[in-house]
């Protein structure tokens, strides 16, 4: 199994990907003019407003949503991976993903949105929406829904829950059997209730879980301030190879950097335009600047908490790949979440392992419950008329592949998850880097509205997009309920 997995992966993880995932984010941002650095304050405004309704969720919903598949165990385990693999410069390439992936995730976010439907009261979209209605490719779309279930139902679940069985096991000696079905039972309570449930709970615990941890590992650069220039410098020169030690595995700093920091922040994934595609908003522009923003949360803030954590208190190893190791300050500890444990225990010695484990639980769990709301989001695609059924088998087959990645190794799980997230990187970056046009436009008319001191309101018809039948009758229905609004008053 484990042999046939690599294999896969050495195909669908090739250079090609790499720098398909890293050209796009550069393209995109040179054609939207470095718009992650100019409306980085549109996006924390348009984060903290507007309302939910019926049909769909508000900004900051939609957020944490995203947020909450961002966030997970890629943000712990997966930087231990990339320092493990890469060495300290992957972080670097961590980073270079994240901010040029925000190109990606803008673009991706707003053709959700306008392509999005209301389907059985609720808003869905996504690439498969987007791909059948921009680009007119119905078997592209249904390949991209079908890989897309698979991968979120079945093959990147058990990277969570095994991440989640194995900290705790550390901190508190549980078994994965018992750990893996205490997660199952309280998966299920959520995801039998719906997405408005999924919202409620994301838009609860994810705030909360990274704001403590980031906080974590503030205490630790402020407590160690004195080497927090030292790792910066290591990281950077790693990056490029100056450093002799690392000078071997620059090829492998970077493939690790760019390869955990999709799994981590998913921009150009065509995951977060799930959630993008669920908020209520009046233009598709500010969902792409929510969610982009949701890259850096994930990345620049959580992941470089782990790393400088990791990397303050020198607990890690790096592999040699003509073997051995090249650094080894941890022997006979596994790759993983116990990189971070034991970093954390230098400074809290009493509590340090439990408090990464209760951290991972809430990182995991939460992406967990995002990996089952886009799975439904592509279930419904997939069954448009009658998904009743397709989506309770998917919700025992979720929580099937959820168990059974808690109960075994690592490696396996890690194969099955990056094989999933590599097919659905190809997919979603080919689709948007050919139907760029309409977010393009997007982002031109906001910035035109704006510029006008409007709010700005989308008009697909004005802007020749056409198959965006929900923004076609946007206006009519936004009449519609202030009419009845002003009647009932």
């Amino acid at each position: 199994m484990a042999q046939l997995v690599d294999l896969l992966n050495s195909y669908v993880w090739s250079k090609a990907l790499i720098y398909l995932c890293l050209g796009a984010g550069i393209y995109f941002s040179l054609r939207m003019r470095f718009f992650q650095v100019r409306h980085i304050k549109d996006m924390v405004k348009l984060l903290l407003g507007g309302g939910s309704s019926e049909q769909g969720v508000s900004s900051f919903q939609a957020f944490a949503l995203s947020v909450s598949g961002r966030v997970g165990t890629g943000n712990i385990a997966g930087v231990a991976t990339a320092i493990a693999y890469g060495g300290p410069g992957a972080v670097f390439w961590m980073w270079a993903i994240a901010f040029l992936g925000a190109g990606s995730a803008f673009v991706e976010s707003a053709l959700a949105q306008i392509y999005k439907v209301e389907k059985d009261g609720q808003y869905r979209g996504g690439p498969a929406y987007y791909i059948e209605k921009g680009l007119g490719m119905k078997w592209y779309a249904v390949t991209f829904a079908v890989a897309t279930v698979l991968a979120m139902g079945f093959l990147l679940p058990g990277v969570q829950s095994n991440s989640i069985a194995a900290s705790i096991q550390n901190a508190f000696g549980v078994s994965p059997a018992i750990t893996g079905a205490g997660v199952v039972a309280l998966l299920g309570l959520i995801i039998f209730g719906g997405v408005k449930r999924i919202s409620r709970a994301a838009e609860l615990i994810v705030p909360f879980m990274a704001i403590g941890y980031i906080l974590m590992a503030l205490i630790f650069m402020v407590v160690n301030i004195t080497e927090v220039p030292h790792v910066f410098a290591l990281i950077f020169k790693n990056a490029f190879g100056l450093d002799p030690m690392f000078g071997g595995i620059l090829g492998l700093a970077v493939s690790w950097g760019v390869k955990r920091g999709i799994y981590s922040n998913e921009a150009g994934q065509g995951t977060g335009p799930q959630a993008a595609a669920a908020a209520e908003v009046s233009h598709p522009a500010k969902q792409g600047f929510v969610q982009a923003f949701s890259v850096y949360v994930d990345t620049l803030l959580v992941c470089s908490a782990t790393a400088f954590m990791i990397l303050i208190t020198g607990k890690y190893n790096v592999i040699n790949p003509a073997g051995g190791f090249i650094v080894e300050n941890l022997p006979g500890v596994d790759i993983g979440p116990a990189y971070t444990q034991k970093a954390v225990e230098t400074l809290f010695p009493s509590i340090g392992a439990g408090f990464v484990a209760v951290a991972l639980f809430f990182f995991a769990f939460t992406t967990l419950m995002a990996y089952y709301y886009i799975a439904e989001t592509n279930i419904a695609y997939l069954f448009k008329n009658n998904s009743k059924i397709a989506i309770n088998l998917l919700r025992f087959a979720l929580l099937g592949s959820t168990y059974y990645g808690a109960v075994k190794t690592a490696t396996v799980a890690w194969g099955l998850g990056d094989l999933g997230v590599g097919i659905m990187a190809w997919l979603n970056v080919i689709a948007i880097l050919t139907l760029q046009k309409p977010a393009l436009l997007a982002l031109k008319d906001y910035e035109e509205q704006k510029a006008l001191g409007l709010d700005p309101v989308f008009d697909a018809v004005k802007l020749g997009i056409k198959n965006a039948d929900f923004w076609l009758t946007y206006k009519q229905r936004q009449q519609g309920q202030n009419k009845g609004t002003m009647a009932a008053k």
